[in-house]
């Protein structure tokens, strides 16, 4: 009797082992979720923890890691390697124009480098794209645009978390008269022409706790490099605080019919060593990135045929196909480069930081940078817009985290701060009389990229399930105290004419999470983890 029961018992452990072994096979694979820091971005970071205990509750096994800017930076866009992001883009003015956030889910954005890091392939999706980019009439490419939200928010390649305010402080008693933009508050590229001295420093002190990772325009990626660059390259238009293209570096601009946009070059220009810029460097400019394909402005460079000189001051675009935010955009975001210095650099994305060209033709010239620390750029006098600026320079005072930037502001080390304050500090900014704060809605997101590329990420069931195990809204009403509003859509809703208000909605319900799971296939072991569908 006594060995039959022992028989039995080791049967039942046997069966044990081999159903354990079974569940192992089967189960889903951990999910690393890759945040920040607490001090880099404390909203993103308690919002990571947050998710990825939802996350477990649905079945997963989830592991968050919190990681550098930098680092997240290199392993989501330049390595792909990661297998859920916390990431987001900031509201620069250009991106009001629906094309550059659309692009971020087209499939020949999806290579390294691109701005599809996500990896999502769709060929519906992409071909609404390029009909929506082709598309002349505003109205007919409304509905196109419109098509393309819906279509991404249903297949969930990634999800929008929230779109936060944009709160800015800055100090009173040092400085006055800044513009303020949709999406970017102050610290927009128009703020330097009209801001105003209030004592005898005529420098701008700028405090940030997240660094330019180059100054390398081949290889830029996001608007923290750009929010500089921009002050040092001229671009042919800029947009104006009310989004109006206005000619800069060209005196004029004209779509001579649906493929060809002649420009006339500004007279009496020149980089910052002295050298003229002429229409031979921006015709190098436009041909040297679309030779050495820098991903980051691929869709906006990819319907331009050939660039054409028709004289010494005029310049023609000629394009492929119609391309609607060939003006706004592209002409507004290739920063015009010095011919005589970048036509002997064969591979300019290997620079090392030392070796990157400074020379522009903008506002303002580079002149020093220590890594980590401090940087500054110093008003250029012959350029055409120098006697109507008020200041002579702007320096970059960076921190350890945003407390210190903080910090920095209230004891007056700096006068403003680049990008928004947290929601904890804006009640004690708000308790200073030397500080003034600006707030806007945002048009940029924060956003949960999912790698499509990887099992279980390749399944639109598994996407839409973790979406909905998301509870956006504790994140703006607690996280953000309200400053900011639910995403569903890349393009925010204070975007109002390009935003889609039906695109479908896959809000907090773990319920319904675990029934889309259970409907696809997938199933739960004793333990609570999900597993595969069986075969």
């Amino acid at each position: 009797m006594k060995s039959k029961l022992l028989t039995i018992a080791v049967l039942l452990v046997l069966l044990s082992a081999q159903t354990a072994m079974l569940a192992s096979d089967t189960r889903l694979p951990q999910i690393e979720i890759l945040s920040f820091s607490e001090g880099y971005d404390p909203v993103r970071y308690e919002a990571g923890f947050i998710i990825g205990d939802s996350w477990s509750e649905l079945g997963f096994d989830v592991l968050v890691t919190t990681v550098a800017p930098s680092t997240q930076g290199q392993r989501v866009y330049h390595e792909q390697d990661y297998d859920a992001a916390l990431q987001g883009w900031g509201a620069r003015i250009d991106r009001l124009d629906p094309h550059h956030f659309l692009s971020t889910m087209h499939s020949e954005q999806a290579r390294l480098g691109g701005v599809n890091p996500a990896g999502y392939v769709n060929l519906d999706y992409d071909a609404v794209f390029e009909a929506q980019q082709s598309e002349l009439d505003v109205e007919a490419r409304r509905e196109l645009v419109h098509e393309a939200q819906t279509i991404a928010a249903e297949a969930q390649p990634l999800t929008v978390l929230y779109h936060a305010d944009e709160v800015v402080a800055y100090n009173n008693e040092t400085f006055g008269n800044f513009t303020t933009m949709t999406g970017e508050g102050i610290y927009n590229e128009w703020t330097p022409y009209s801001v105003t001295p209030l004592t005898d420093d005529r420098i701008l002190t700028i405090g940030k706790f997240t660094e330019s990772t180059t100054i390398n325009p081949l290889y830029a990626t996001g608007s923290i490099d750009w929010r500089f660059l921009r002050l040092v390259y001229d671009k042919l238009i800029k947009l104006s605080a009310d989004i109006e293209p206005l000619p800069w570096a060209a005196e004029s601009f004209e779509a001579v019919d649906d493929h060809n946009i002649q420009v006339v070059l500004r007279d009496g220009m020149t980089f910052h060593d002295g050298v003229p810029v002429t229409v031979e460097d921006v015709k190098f400019t436009f041909d040297y990135f679309i030779y050495h394909e820098f991903e980051y402005f691929r869709a906006f460079l990819e319907p331009l045929a050939q660039t054409t000189i028709v004289d010494e001051n005029t310049i023609n675009f000629e394009l492929e196909t119609p391309y609607a935010p060939f003006i706004t955009v592209t002409l507004s975001q290739i920063p015009i480069l010095p011919k005589h210095i970048w036509e002997a650099i064969d591979e300019p994305k290997e620079l090392v930081p030392d070796a990157v060209p400074t020379i522009g033709s903008g506002p303002f010239a580079f002149d020093r940078w220590d890594r980590g620390e401090y940087k500054r750029i110093l008003k250029y006098d012959n350029h055409f817009h120098a006697d109507e600026m008020d200041i002579d320079g702007i320096e970059y005072i960076f921190y350890a985290d945003s407390e210190g930037r903080f910090t920095g502001l209230i004891m007056g080390e700096i006068d403003m701060i680049g990008m928004g304050l947290h929601p904890g500090q804006i009640p004690l900014a708000l308790e200073q009389e030397h500080l003034s704060i600006h707030n806007v809605p945002s048009f940029g997101y924060t956003q949960m990229l999912y790698n499509n590329r990887r099992e279980p990420f390749d399944d639109k069931a598994v996407r839409q399930a973790l979406t909905m195990a998301i509870d956006k809204a504790t994140i703006v009403d607690v996280l953000l105290d309200g400053y900011g509003e639910v995403g569903y859509s890349v393009v925010a809703p204070v975007n109002f004419y390009w935003h889609n208000l039906d695109v479908p909605r896959f809000s907090y319900d773990l319920a319904a999470a675990r029934q889309v799971l259970e409907d696809a296939g997938y199933w739960w072991d004793d333990e609570g983890y999900l597993n595969y569908p069986q075969q």
